[in-house]
């Protein structure tokens, strides 16, 4: 199957750890595809009208999760490449609503890896102030088992680049139709 065949019948969705790489990942993935892009976290900070830190701040971790499962069943379905956030998998209707869009794609990395490449970004709550490797690894033992419940393609990320990420990508989706 050829691009233009995988364009008109693909609307991939991506999941995974933050700094996986669903963000650049899927900008580049919709690009090849010739789908618009939508990161889940920015389509969230547009309707909020404030930062992700901003939420978590004024309504903790359990309002944000209930913002982000009404923004998910938003914008699901829609004919472009998706990007969610890392947590987006620990709500069980989100993991039903992603079971049924597939192909849900996990981009997988170690945590070591995801801790070199978010040192210093202050737009992620969940590590702020702490030892990010610790938070990450944690992160991963408790969704890793929840990426692998929605995930129809996984894509080990860490010896790649972004490139090389979307060329896997299509060439499992070529293979998967």
């Amino acid at each position: 199957m050829g691009q233009g065949e995988m364009r008109n019948k693909v609307a991939p969705v991506l999941i995974g750890l933050m700094g996986a790489g669903k963000s650049s990942v899927g900008r580049a993935l919709a690009a090849a595809l010739g789908l618009p892009f939508l990161d889940l976290d920015a389509y969230i900070v547009a309707q909020q009208g404030c930062t992700i830190p901003e939420i978590f701040a004024a309504r903790g971790e359990q309002g944000f999760r209930a913002i982000e499962s009404a923004a998910l069943q938003a914008v699901l379905g829609r004919r472009c490449v998706l990007a969610t956030g890392g947590g987006i998998v620990l709500q069980a209707r989100n993991r039903a609503l992603l079971r049924a869009h597939p192909p849900v794609i996990w981009l997988r990395a170690h945590p070591a890896v995801l801790a070199t490449r978010i040192a210093g970004d202050a737009n992620r709550p969940l590590i702020a102030g702490g030892d990010a490797l610790a938070r990450l690894t944690e992160l991963a033992a408790e969704r890793d088992p929840l990426y692998a419940q929605c995930a129809d393609l996984v894509v080990d990320v860490d010896a790649l680049d972004v490139r090389q990420v979307v060329r896997r990508i299509l060439t499992l989706l070529a293979r998967n139709d």
